[in-house]
């Protein structure tokens, strides 16, 4: 507990989206491995068996909150024209992503749009997502605990970026200001 129990609630955290829903699930994942740890059969390594089901618990925890929050991913992926060019305003294909300075990052009004975006994501995507960028796990760790292909993982993930940064191109980049302009 002391070694996997705080990974263990950030995953679940970052599935569930709610602190005490994660706090049962940690919960129940530490009760899971007392009443299986006989059935690891050593075939993965066991911080990957432990993320499985942590992840499995999680996911199914939120499974009937779904239909609350989820959105889907499409809405927020870029779009291309036949030719290959990225449809509509030039400004959010050039935006600088590398000139964010890290006080805008962890603004407030920017770390709630983050967390909403991510909030939104299907399951499927969030869950990878969380895995890689936040826990840092391998994408073959990401593999093991999913009990999916390293090439699904990596798929997923790709995915899930491209819609989070569109989303927040979307929201911080350059033409904000003139579309609220033209809004008001």
């Amino acid at each position: 507990m002391a070694h996997f129990g705080s990974r263990i609630y950030r995953l679940a955290y970052g599935i569930t989206r709610n602190e005490s829903d994660a706090e049962e699930v940690a919960q129940d994942v530490f009760l899971t491995l007392v009443r299986k740890g006989d059935t690891f059969e050593g075939r993965s390594a066991l911080g990957s068996w432990i993320y499985r089901i942590a992840t499995n618990a999680a996911l199914n925890k939120r499974r009937g909150k779904r239909s609350e929050v989820e959105t889907s991913l499409e809405e927020y992926l870029p779009a291309f024209e036949p030719d290959g060019h990225r449809v509509g305003d030039r400004s959010l294909l050039l935006a600088d992503w590398s000139e964010t300075p890290e006080t805008q990052l962890l603004s407030r009004e920017t770390r709630a749009l983050l967390v909403r975006a991510i909030d939104e994501m299907p399951d499927r995507h969030r869950v990878v997502l969380v895995l890689r960028d936040v826990e840092g796990l391998s994408n073959e760790e990401a593999a093991a605990a999913l009990g999916e292909s390293v090439a699904s993982v990596k798929s997923r993930l790709h995915r899930a970026r491209m819609a989070l940064r569109e989303r927040l191109t979307r929201h911080l980049g350059p033409g904000r200001g003139r579309e609220a302009r033209a809004a008001s």
